[in-house]
């Protein structure tokens, strides 16, 4: 009896730490698993030295609703803005030419990031089931503010709400489902 009420206790113990995480991939990967399987991309583009965004990994992406939610009707990618990775979208290669790996703060942006307007970090891209640019949420979401964007674009209201007053109502009514831990 003591055998079971010890793997009880250590079946739940270890069930938090092993709560669901997010499947966390390159842009190639994604857009290559959208060819079998259209799904939109959520890509969180961040920086190494960026303070907001370790703590949007810390608290915002573990939560396991919103990881349950993700992993199930998006890819997630998570790209580097002052990384060097070098790879070929719609055609149009893209590269950090100025990358300086010794750097041990700031680096040079990337040309992709660049290229899709991202001016502060974290910023949330969603991309569409092809691969095309949806809109950039910039800085720190929580799991209910991100809920609202994730459900926003997985549902295609985004096609809908196009005015300021259909957005404002959107969001008013807006009813968040994920759990949340109380800070």
């Amino acid at each position: 009896m003591r055998k079971i009420a010890f793997l009880l206790v250590l079946m739940v113990a270890t069930s938090s730490v092993y709560a669901q995480k997010i499947n966390w991939l390159s842009l190639e990967e994604a857009l290559k698993a959208q060819e079998k399987n259209p799904k939109k991309i959520m890509m969180d583009v961040y920086t190494n030295w960026c303070g907001p965004c370790k703590y949007l990994d810390k608290t915002t992406f573990q939560n396991e609703d919103l990881a349950n939610f993700v992993n199930e009707h998006y890819y997630a990618v998570k790209f580097n803005a002052e990384g060097d990775d070098a790879f070929t979208y719609k055609g149009q290669p893209y590269a950090n030419p100025d990358y300086n790996p010794s750097a041990s703060g700031r680096n040079s942006v990337h040309e992709f990031a660049s290229a899709m307007g991202i001016t502060a970090y974290p910023t949330i891209v969603f991309l569409d089931e092809t691969g095309n640019f949806l809109v950039p949420i910039k800085g720190y979401q929580n799991a209910n503010q991100l809920e609202l964007y994730l459900k926003l674009f997985y549902q295609d209201a985004y096609k809908e709400v196009n005015t300021k007053e259909l957005w404002e109502k959107f969001q008013q009514d807006f009813k968040p489902e994920f759990k949340v831990a109380q800070q």
